[in-house]
């Protein structure tokens, strides 16, 4: 029974903490059959075949991958490490089409894992004294806001709490989203229609996670060091970082490169339901809060890196590891959020594009780490996948 209920206890945690009509639709595709998914386990000289109370249950991490695609996923990468050992796992299928193996070095849409980017870059720039946190972005970038704004501290746009409400998108539902698809929605256009709104509150006062904050801290980044988002960030942070597979698309709707196809579940017009391909798609909206493509072995990269303070000197990579003081409720720093249970605290991004979901965790001493990428047929539902939540289980008890 006591293990029944850590495993509900862990599992009401992570949703709260990751949670994230009848439609026609053309393009639907069927699944493919459940046999052809399959599962890479790592060597067995680096990965224990038993549990143990601190190591990795292979077998837990095997059982959370099997069985795919099934109705929640097409595939699953994942990459598990840290001092108790490593574990590599793949599973489902390239293609629900051909049904052929999924890659396990694919690239996919990593979402607002690219938050953790955007602060890293930041925090880089301020190190270099060419950005200064507890200054109000509105001098680095005036007239952006509008007068209703209070000035707004760099700082309170790394932790979300700005008060800048969110900016507009091309649809509400997916229907919407779907047929723009390959439009394009500039960054300035969505800060603008942010501003538009006026304050939600007064910076400093609550916590709201929006991706408008990551928005404006890209156009800061440009503004600051004079080159595109794209080019900034790849020499601040992906360089350094040796992630020579990640990159910003912009308006291409492409994923370069090899990866594994991208499926939405919808409800056709006869009631039954079917796949979606929505693999191609324009995310430049997306710009700093979630544009960034890559694998599981760079996001390991990012994350080891950037914790081993190689990318991000120390006293500003502080700020990644510190929550907003006086704000209640609050769980963010600076591009990350605060998780904690069974006497380990976790530091993590998740990120979620229609078809893929990804999630970068660890401790703050690396001793565990977890990346995954789950091509989540409802990338963009309500709670936590429930392969995904497999995953961390299997990985973090």
């Amino acid at each position: 029974m006591r293990a029944r209920r850590r495993t509900v206890a862990l599992t009401t945690s992570l949703v709260l903490a990751l949670g994230a009509g009848p439609l026609a639709v053309p393009a639907v595709a069927s699944p493919a059959p459940a046999a052809s998914a399959q599962t890479s386990p790592p060597p067995a000289a680096s990965t224990p075949a038993e549990p143990r109370p601190d190591g990795l249950d292979a077998r837990a991490l095997r059982a959370a991958v099997a069985g795919l695609p099934d109705a929640d996923a097409t595939a699953a990468l994942v990459r598990v490490g840290g001092t108790a050992g490593t574990w590599r796992g793949s599973a489902g299928v390239h293609d629900l089409a051909s049904g052929r193996p999924a890659d396990p070095h694919a690239r996919f849409r990593a979402g607002s894992v690219t938050k953790v980017v955007t602060a890293a870059a930041v925090l880089k720039l301020a190190a270099r004294g060419e950005i200064d946190l507890n200054r109000p972005v509105q001098h680095y970038l005036p007239g952006l806001l509008g007068g209703d704004f209070r000035p707004v501290a760099v700082r309170q746009l790394l932790n979300h709490t700005s008060g800048i409400p969110a900016g507009d998108g091309l649809g509400d539902t997916f229907a919407e989203l779907y047929a723009h698809r390959f439009d394009t929605l500039t960054p300035q256009a969505v800060v603008a229609s942010a501003a538009a709104k006026g304050p939600e509150f007064r910076p400093g006062r609550k916590q709201h996670y929006l991706n408008i904050n990551y928005t404006i801290l890209g156009l800061l980044i440009e503004k600051v060091t004079g080159r595109p988002y794209a080019s900034a960030a790849t020499a601040l942070v992906l360089a350094p970082a040796e992630m020579r597979d990640t990159y910003f698309p912009g308006t291409d709707p492409r994923i370069a490169g090899p990866h594994n196809r991208g499926y939405q579940v919808v409800r056709k017009a006869d009631g039954s339901t079917g796949f979606v391909d929505v693999t191609e798609w324009n995310q430049a909206d997306r710009f700093a809060a979630g544009d960034m493509i890559s694998t599981t072995a760079d996001l390991e990269r990012l994350l080891t890196s950037l914790f081993g303070g190689r990318i991000v000197p120390r006293p500003q990579l502080r700020e990644m590891f510190t929550l907003p003081a006086r704000v209640e409720g609050a769980t963010y720093s600076a591009g990350l959020q605060r998780f904690e249970y069974g006497g380990r605290v976790y530091w993590l991004k998740t990120g979620g594009r229609y078809g893929y979901n990804a999630i970068v965790a660890g401790t703050r001493d690396l001793s565990r780490t977890l990346v995954h990428s789950v091509n989540a047929t409802d990338a963009k539902g309500e709670g936590m996948n429930p392969v995904a939540e497999r995953i961390a289980l299997a990985a973090l008890m």
